[in-house]
């Protein structure tokens, strides 16, 4: 008679964390897709405001936007009294996710596979057939179609950006986010009107936690990008700033480009990609014009668990992380100005564009390495990430060379996961 061999019963059993702590991340966070499943459940429907959309994108009632809370499709609606409601993108019949359109305008969310109608706020409106016909078959006469909805998610704004929650018991945007990270995110949200001005989409062969990290990471932004490098855009010495919010999971990364670069022979020497020969043929590129009450040039506000805020010189926008399993995710890129911006700023935002995007002379060279880093930890020889740049320093720095802002995210990360 064999004996059956007990099995953990959580996932800090089957999953340990490396004893060295905070400083170490196991290769396993990134592939497992046990701790995948757990991510989508804990995090993306549990207790975190996320980003979906900009009111912009749904000016008037009947505009929808599909978007996304993690890998959950939802829909972003104005409805008829102009209010916005987050709906999940899955038919209460049979589970369908209905729409597939990126937007539009319509009076009424419609399943194809049924023709199950609910009203832009989510409530269930038609049901073909619910009486039958020649009196056979239909529904039973217990059926209630107010117990038979969309999904409705919670929903925050905040200068002209959408969030949304699966917790309908969660704490304020405000809350959330934290005093220490707003200020950088009203900068560029305060209160002016947005337009729209371009759209990116694309996939990245990695797991979506090493974006974030990268947005969190300024020791790579010195010593990856040439282009960074070379144009003062974000060097080692220039004005900075890390900040973090109290819990650690939100950040925001901040230089301040110089008027004038000036890198000593040592600092040079540690800048390998630092290329003296490297000349600009239109200088505009990297033109910062001072719009917002800001020191920063550039400033990017990671808001957990799957937003970067974007400004970098006077390109402006939302990148938006839409996991795809442990081993992929989707970026979608939303670029965007002011509505009173003149059509020179709008083509100088446009020109900017170019050092970020799937292509960009910038953010290529993120998506490449993450690439070879997720090609590694996915091979058998598990071992764990070293993350100890300026480990004395783990509050609000002045210093790009720290990696405190990674090591806050994963201690607030094993805390929602229990790790």
């Amino acid at each position: 008679m064999s004996v059956a061999t007990a099995q953990p019963t959580n996932i800090s059993e089957t999953h340990v964390w490396p004893e060295e702590g905070a400083t170490r991340i196991p290769d396993w966070v990134y592939t497992s897709q046990e701790i995948y499943e757990l991510e989508v459940e804990r995090i993306f429907r549990g207790k975190t405001w996320n980003y979906v959309a900009l009111e912009v994108e749904i000016p008037n009632p009947g505009d929808f936007k599909r978007s996304h809370v993690g890998p959950i499709s939802v829909l972003v609606t104005r409805c008829k009294d102009g209010s916005i409601a987050v709906v999940e993108n899955r038919c209460a019949h049979r589970g369908a996710e209905f729409c597939r359109v990126h937007r539009g305008n319509t009076p009424h969310l419609v399943c194809p596979y049924h023709q199950w109608t609910y009203d832009l706020n989510g409530t269930l409106i038609g049901v073909p057939f619910r009486r039958g016909s020649d009196k056979q078959g239909g529904m039973p006469s217990t059926f209630r179609t107010e117990d038979h909805g969309l999904r409705k998610l919670k929903v925050a704004t905040r200068g002209g950006t959408i969030f949304a929650s699966f917790a309908q018991d969660i704490e304020s945007l405000e809350d959330y986010i934290g005093p220490e990270v707003l200020e950088d995110f009203d900068a560029t949200f305060d209160g002016r009107k947005l337009r729209v001005i371009g759209y990116y989409t694309h996939s990245v062969p990695a797991n979506w936690k090493m974006y974030v990290e990268n947005l969190k990471d300024p020791y790579h932004a010195t010593l990856l990008h040439s282009y960074l490098v070379t144009f003062g855009l974000m060097v080692a010495g220039n004005r900075s700033k890390m900040a973090r919010d109290a819990v650690g999971r939100h950040g925001s990364m901040a230089s301040a480009k110089p008027e004038k670069l000036n890198l000593d022979s040592e600092k040079k020497a540690e800048l390998r990609q630092f290329k003296s020969s490297m000349q600009l043929n239109d200088g505009r590129v990297v033109e910062y014009i001072k719009e917002m009450n800001s020191p920063w040039s550039a400033a990017f506000e990671t808001i957990w668990p799957t937003l970067i805020v974007q400004k970098e010189l006077n390109t402006l926008g939302m990148r938006h992380v839409v996991p795809h399993g442990p081993n992929e995710f989707i970026i979608q890129w939303t670029l965007f100005g002011y509505d009173d911006d003149t059509e020179e700023m709008v083509r100088h935002r446009l020109r900017q564009a170019n050092l970020i995007g799937p292509a960009g002379l910038i953010g290529l060279e993120d998506h490449e390495v993450l690439k070879w880093v997720q090609t590694s930890v996915r091979k058998p020889d598990t071992r764990a990430g070293v993350v100890e740049m300026g480990a004395a320093a783990d509050g609000v720095t002045t210093t790009m060379l720290t990696e405190g802002a990674i090591r806050s995210m994963y201690r607030h990360w094993r805390e929602v996961m229990g790790v």
